[in-house]
């Protein structure tokens, strides 16, 4: 029998139990390292993003790639600023809408598609999801006349049009498998008190959306913000988005300027890295919320 004295603060204490084992053990050590050799490993090409976007002309070069600035200098930031600035601002008027566009359009069709069974559902449903695994290069022609032949402006508007048409297979996607984690007592007690569809979802399920919009708002958002493919076809220098600006910055001059287009990557990058740095455990945690069923 273990032996248990009194503590000084009244509370037994067993004096049999063993001590806990050290924290520092050789597998944890052992994954620690690995751990900090992919920090290393995914930090390498910042630091050198970063470093070079701070070097004058003569000094960033390719031979001089991991060298500090002999000249520390923001030419480079303030340059890329005055190019990429009006592009930015096209950006954000085009990731918004697309992104609150396609997250309420998914999150309709995910409720519908969970809770409100038709038939033919489970068909409709995969032709939805059908529409992720078209690759984007095989439907761009068809794809721009039927954009011409809708009468759709260039740039922004269409931009904003195809974000919200390619993005609504992976939100419905999202969306449905967080609503069939919803209880079916919630669905019915609505029912019971006479609420129809839309007021069931807007009055019991939108407001416990909150984590599935985050994810899909975080994911429309980066997606729509990174995009080139769509802004090379459906846009041009004058009214596309950061991404086209960007490459027009680095490919434009006869001598390739590396510190004006690190410093450009760096501002086209900043907005997403920011919105997965604020909102990252949100992010994951959203993504958690529709795993389990209960």
């Amino acid at each position: 029998m273990t032996s248990v004295v009194e503590a000084e603060a009244g509370r037994p204490v067993d004096l049999g139990r063993t001590a806990p084992r050290s924290r520092f053990t050789v597998g944890r050590t052992l994954r620690y390292v690995v751990l900090l050799l992919f920090v290393l490993v995914v930090l390498v090409p910042v630091y050198v993003l970063l470093v070079t976007s701070f070097k004058g002309p003569g000094d960033a070069a390719p031979t001089r790639a991991w060298n500090l600035p002999q000249v520390w200098t923001t030419a480079n930031w303030e340059t890329a600023w005055s190019t990429l600035a009006p592009a930015i601002a096209r950006t954000v008027q085009m990731v918004v809408p697309a992104a609150l566009i396609s997250a309420f359009l998914g999150s309709l069709n995910g409720f519908v598609l969970s809770r409100w069974r038709f038939p033919g559902a489970d068909l409709v449903f995969t032709l939805i999801l059908f529409g992720m695994f078209i690759p984007y290069q095989a439907v761009m022609i068809p794809l721009n006349q039927l954009v011409l032949g809708l009468g759709v402006p260039s740039g922004v508007p269409s931009l904003i049009l195809l974000h919200v048409v390619y993005g609504i297979p992976i939100t419905t996607l999202i969306f449905r498998n967080y609503y069939m984690t919803v209880p079916q007592e919630l669905i019915e007690a609505a029912r019971v008190d006479g609420a129809g569809m839309l007021r069931t979802y807007a009055w019991i399920v939108l407001p416990i959306s909150v984590p599935s919009f985050v994810v899909v708002l975080i994911w429309q958002f980066t997606s729509a913000w990174n995009d080139f493919l769509f802004a090379v076809f459906f846009s041009s220098s004058q009214n596309g988005p950061v991404t086209l600006a960007l490459n027009n910055l680095a490919n434009g001059a006869l001598l390739q300027d590396y510190g004006v287009s690190m410093a450009g990557a760096l501002f086209a990058s900043l907005p997403t890295l920011l919105v997965y740095v604020l909102l990252g455990r949100y992010f994951m945690g959203g993504l958690m919320s529709g795993s389990v069923k209960g």
